[in-house]
């Protein structure tokens, strides 16, 4: 990996996380006070992903879902759009739902920008069926991705083939101008509020 892979981002990260936790206390006291009326359940979601060399982790979210006992959807399954909560439309599109995974970021799980992580039972039926989806899995997973950023939501095998596609190139192209332009794209989804 390049020295600014191994050396100056991981710096980055844990500083502008940092400096985004003054918005993330602001943002769970505000939700504190909405969830109860309008996205009743517990204020974070938290979820067994596949992330670095394909080890488990939990990931936290603010929850933008009606709280079900377990997952029920498999890896090929779209999104339960019937349980999203009008609260939790509001965060999903603005993406401030991933905001708690700056937490993630400061224990080393996750990095601000790289390949997202899929829910670890999904991920391992992708590692089986989906050519270089275990390559995708040699840096940390991101926030925001650039697969994310140009391809939006995947709810398939399909979409999951493209997904990897555009991972690989962000791993085998790592360089500040690419995580700059993955930034930028993020801040437009986040102002323009066109997350799923």
């Amino acid at each position: 990996m390049s020295a600014y892979a191994r050396l100056v981002k991981p710096v980055f990260d844990v500083v502008f996380s940092l400096l985004l936790l003054p918005v993330f206390c602001m943002s769970c006291g505000v939700l504190l006070v909405l969830n109860p009326i309008f996205n009743r359940g517990p204020l974070f979601f938290i979820q067994v992903r596949m992330g670095r060399n394909c080890t488990a982790f939990k990931a936290i979210k603010f929850r933008t879902m009606a709280p079900a006992g377990r997952v029920t959807r498999s890896a090929n399954d779209p999104l339960e759009h019937d349980r999203i909560t009008p609260l939790g439309r509001i965060l999903r599109k603005s993406r401030i739902d991933e905001l708690p995974q700056i937490l993630n970021v400061l224990c080393g799980d996750m990095s601000l920008i790289g390949p997202r992580p899929d829910f670890f039972h999904h991920a391992r039926k992708y590692v089986r069926c989906v050519p270089g989806y275990r390559r995708r899995h040699a840096v940390r997973p991101g926030i925001s991705g650039l697969a994310q950023t140009d391809q939006g939501y995947v709810d398939s095998i399909e979409g999951t083939h493209l997904k990897v596609k555009l991972d690989l190139h962000y791993i085998d192209n790592l360089n500040p101008q690419l995580d700059a332009y993955v930034f930028w794209r993020t801040l437009v989804t986040v102002f323009w509020r066109k997350g799923c």
